[in-house]
């Protein structure tokens, strides 16, 4: 149950966060930052949660710019 509620709070997070920025770099940092935090809360690679969160919001950001500001 408490790995369930940490997967849920590290999400709710992570979609917080990353619909912020207002150019392309802090789009990816603040992407990657949710990314890696997810991964360490879930206990998978941060590195590659951090890759996946900064492609993810960049992707999302361009393609919803008005979402995003």
């Amino acid at each position: 149950m408490a790995k369930t509620f940490a997967l849920v709070a590290a999400l709710g997070a992570a979609f917080t966060l990353s619909a912020c920025g207002e150019n392309l770099g802090q789009q990816g940092l603040l992407g990657a930052g949710a990314g890696a935090g997810v991964a360490a809360v879930t206990g998978g690679n941060a590195l590659t949660g951090a890759a996946v969160g900064a492609a993810g919001n960049v992707a999302y950001c361009q393609t919803y710019p008005s979402r995003c500001n």
